[in-house]
């Protein structure tokens, strides 16, 4: 993906500091009320996927990662685990797979008393869709953690272009984002530009034109998506360019 950090400096550093979900459980934290929960709930169902591949490549069993991760989110969820945040180490990811690690291994050195399962549901997890995706994923042989930071950042990837798909869809320019996404996430050929006129009936060049304006909404909108897992948005280009390291 050819997003550079250099290219949107941030509007955000020239902002007043904004509220982002991350913040507002981190300003919770020692008094959580509906509104914390809320924003940790959705942060969770949004980036529970890498948690559960993580998992998946510790435990052999899928019913088992299943549970755990089921489980995982139980324990952070309702037990007020996210007092021990530091709102100095903002970032939502880290925190993540700080606490998932210390979750698994604490359950590994618990005597197994009982068959585990019937795991309470805290969240809707598509675990079918996740195997799908897992199974589909070319072999790494890099560590569990490398893997957990690269799914990471597809997963906020494919939030973006979710986000930018729908921005479309609500102007009128569907047809729009359906020839044109592909040129945003790769370097395109004047036959990728002239495919997408034809379809939909313009200029080459406009339809140029017309992807560098995605090229902005969509890099505004991987900022605003890196923005609201992090506590401080002024982290926001060390974030950017720690991700897309990572993704490379």
């Amino acid at each position: 993906m050819s997003i550079d950090p250099s290219d949107a400096q941030s509007a955000v550093s020239q902002r007043p500091f904004a509220t982002t979900q991350w913040s507002v459980v981190l300003a919770a934290a020692q008094h959580p009320e509906e509104d914390s929960r809320r924003a940790l709930s959705q942060l969770c169902e949004t980036y529970w996927y890498p948690l559960y591949a993580y998992v998946r490549g510790r435990v052999a069993s899928v019913h088992e990662a299943q549970d755990l991760t089921q489980e995982f989110f139980s324990h952070l969820l309702q037990r007020r685990t996210i007092e021990k945040a530091q709102p100095d180490r903002g970032r939502f990811r880290s925190f993540l797979l700080t606490c998932l690690k210390n979750f698994l291994n604490n359950e590994w050195q618990k005597a197994r008393r009982q068959k585990r399962g019937g795991s309470q549901r805290i969240l809707s997890l598509d675990f079918d869709s996740a195997e799908s995706r897992l199974r589909l994923e070319p072999y790494h042989d890099a560590t569990p953690e490398r893997l957990f930071e690269r799914r990471w950042v597809l997963t906020v990837l494919n939030q973006v272009l979710e986000a930018l798909r729908v921005q479309l869809v609500r102007d009128g320019k569907a047809a729009h984002f359906d020839q044109l996404k592909n040129c945003l996430t790769g370097e395109a050929t004047s036959a990728d530009y002239d495919r997408a006129a034809e379809a939909l009936g313009i200029t080459p060049a406009a339809a140029k034109q017309s992807t560098y304006r995605l090229k902005k909404q969509y890099r505004q909108l991987f900022r605003d998506e890196i923005a609201r897992t992090l506590a401080d948005q002024r982290d926001v280009d060390d974030e950017m360019g720690q991700m897309l390291k990572n993704l490379a």
